[in-house]
């Protein structure tokens, strides 16, 4: 990997929630960030369920499972793309979800039952409370805070900045 940084890619967190319109609205960042840099830089998700949408904890521990099962990513942007229908179907539009990406749907029902996955989505929010995040999307990145829930204005050109800068590009 010629182009990362010595000590490996760079690491962009996204306290994300998948009941939220604007991480939904993010993707294009994400996607964007992805086309640009690479292996380069890691986008690594972070758990930031909201009290007020009723599924993201459900779907904060159904997006670990689904990482377990090796499509993480995919599985975060296939529930965003539904955020709507997430709110009114809540858990079976997670398993099915699943299904429809080739996961073991029937492991990810187990996994929503028997609360595997809680304790790392527990520990995200809690950093997430810690470095002072209180909606999402937020984007760390060298220290950095971004509230992307505010506004997503400008925030790519930020990141972009950063990460040229940790890169020696």
């Amino acid at each position: 990997m010629s182009n990362a940084t010595p000590n490996g890619p760079v690491v962009l967190d996204i306290w994300c929630e998948l009941q939220c319109p604007d991480c939904r609205a993010a993707l294009d960042d994400l996607h964007a960030l992805r086309e640009r840099y690479g292996d380069a830089l890691e986008l690594r998700l972070r758990h930031f369920p909201l009290e007020k949408h009723r599924h993201a904890y459900a779907a904060a521990q159904a997006a670990e499972e689904a990482a377990a099962q090796g499509q993480g990513w995919a599985y975060v942007e296939a529930v965003l793309a539904r955020t709507e229908e997430l709110a009114a179907r809540g858990e079976p539009l997670l398993v099915e979800v699943a299904g429809q990406l080739g996961l073991d749907a029937e492991e990810m029902d187990t996994a929503l039952i028997d609360g595997r996955h809680m304790l790392i989505v527990d520990a995200d929010q809690a950093e997430g409370k810690a470095i002072g995040v209180t909606g999402t999307p937020t984007y760390m990145i060298d220290g950095e805070r971004f509230d992307g829930g505010k506004s997503q204005e400008g925030l790519r050109s930020r990141i972009v900045e950063i990460a040229d800068r940790l890169l020696g590009r």
